[in-house]
């Protein structure tokens, strides 16, 4: 459940080095302060956003809730994008105590959020094109020019829950912490305000990533009972909802510690009669079969070591890295086992890439998010092949999240698309450049 800080100066200036193969003496100092991620990077957007803030909506600490809307005037089509940023269910999680294993934006949502660096590059989606960078050209998105909703994260629920609750610090040292985990109550009430200000759309995308890819499912039957629209689709990005029916089942405590700290029988209650409330995981099922004429959609990857984190690490003390990926790719084979039941459902499953721990395949930019189900390593006459020194190859079609979006929302195919275990970007000559300075940025 990634929280994505874009950290701006020295990332940048390094990657403009790395890059372009630029030295510091043209021109660019170390103490050129005023070089940022936006003079290297190719993306964000300059959207007129406005502000939204409704009454009774709230952060963790009790501060107004905000969200952002940019209203194209050409546009009929909407995508209402979740923010993700970790969650948290006990006062080592939602005081900060854990670290990378917390929730975002303890202290709520200053008013200038959504012209911040990590609003403005993170979604590609949101901004309708995939960012370029020094030798890499940007490319518009399906989603260009249309309608956003852009929903900050600062409830700690996975935008969610419904109870307010007092944690205590089990060591006494510090005072006890009052956590709003408002996040289903935020959720609706943007809806509500949605289906007012945009009374007809045509085609709603609601996506989100880590944190947000659950709400975009676990939302999706609240958000299509009050919008008024066409053609709905829901991308899950890296938050998946695994099923898990009984004790024996690997998210099992996981659903069950959430299910008590954010009150989710409350919530879940709101769910058609398919879902089954003893199963979070559901959900999939439960959406493909109320809305067969939508379009559903997931993407992770299969060496995600940070929502994988969150799902394990906490619950099966002394699990090491290799156990909890062992328990993500039985938990996704079953996620795939359902979305193949139904015809409505696609995913797009790369294997690793070694930017955020492999987590979220949609986020900052598409390098290395590609699926090739047919990639192997090259054959020993093959290695003379262009690039040199990268073992692996594709020798089918490698699709492109451009391509997977395109053909999903404009096509209305259904993609279905899993990579088996590879290396192709680690050995990536580009990717060896580019990742490092990725993810020393975020």
């Amino acid at each position: 459940m990634v929280k994505v800080m874009i950290k701006t100066k020295t990332s940048s200036i390094n990657l403009l080095k790395s890059v372009a193969g630029i030295s510091i003496a043209l021109g660019l100092s170390a103490g050129a302060s005023a070089v940022g991620i936006e003079d290297v990077v190719d993306g964000g957007n300059d959207f007129a956003w406005e502000r939204i803030e409704i009454p009774g909506t709230k952060c963790s600490d009790g501060s107004q809730y905000k969200f952002w809307v940019y209203d194209n005037p050409t546009s009929t089509n909407l995508v209402m994008m979740f923010e993700g940023g970790g969650a948290c269910w006990d006062y080592e999680s939602c005081s900060g105590r854990l670290g990378k294993l917390g929730a975002a934006n303890p202290n709520g949502i200053a008013d200038d959020f959504i012209t911040s660096q990590t609003a403005n590059f993170v979604s590609p989606i949101v901004n309708g094109a995939d960012p370029g960078f020094p030798l890499r050209s940007k490319t518009d998105l399906v989603t260009k020019g249309w309608d956003v909703a852009f929903m900050p994260y600062c409830t700690g629920d996975v935008h969610v829950g419904n109870k307010v609750t007092t944690y205590t610090d089990p060591t006494g040292i510090d005072p006890p912490l009052n956590f709003h985990h408002m996040g289903y109550n935020n959720s609706t009430a943007a809806f509500d305000y949605m289906a007012n200000r945009f009374p007809t759309i045509g085609k709603f995308l609601i996506t989100g990533f880590s944190a947000g890819g659950v709400a975009s499912g676990a939302l999706y039957h609240a958000a299509r009972q009050r919008l008024n629209l066409n053609e709905g689709y829901m991308l899950n990005d890296s938050g998946p909802l695994f099923p898990a029916p009984d004790a024996s089942a690997n998210s099992r405590q996981l659903h069950e510690t959430i299910s008590v700290a954010w009150d989710m029988p409350s919530v879940l209650s709101e769910m058609p009669a398919s879902f089954d409330p003893n199963d979070m995981g559901s959900v999939s099922r439960t959406l493909a079969i109320e809305y067969p004429n939508d379009h559903f959609a997931y993407t992770g990857y299969s060496t995600d070591f940070n929502f994988s984190r969150f799902s394990y690490e906490r619950f099966f003390p002394g699990i090491d890295e290799a156990g909890i990926l062992n328990l993500w790719r039985e938990d996704q084979a079953l996620l795939v086992d359902e979305m193949n039941e139904h015809s409505n459902f696609s995913y797009h499953i790369p294997w690793n890439r070694p930017i955020n721990d492999s987590h979220c395949s949609t986020i900052i930019t598409f390098i290395g998010s590609h699926a090739c189900p047919t990639v192997r390593q090259k054959k020993w006459y093959e290695f003379w092949e262009w690039p040199w020194g990268q073992d692996w190859k594709c020798p089918g079609t490698s699709t492109s999240m451009t391509d997977f979006l395109s053909s999903w929302i404009n096509g209305n195919n259904t993609l279905r698309l899993i990579e088996p275990y590879n290396l192709y970007n680690q050995d990536d000559p580009g990717m060896q450049i580019i990742g490092p300075q990725i993810d020393g940025a975020i």
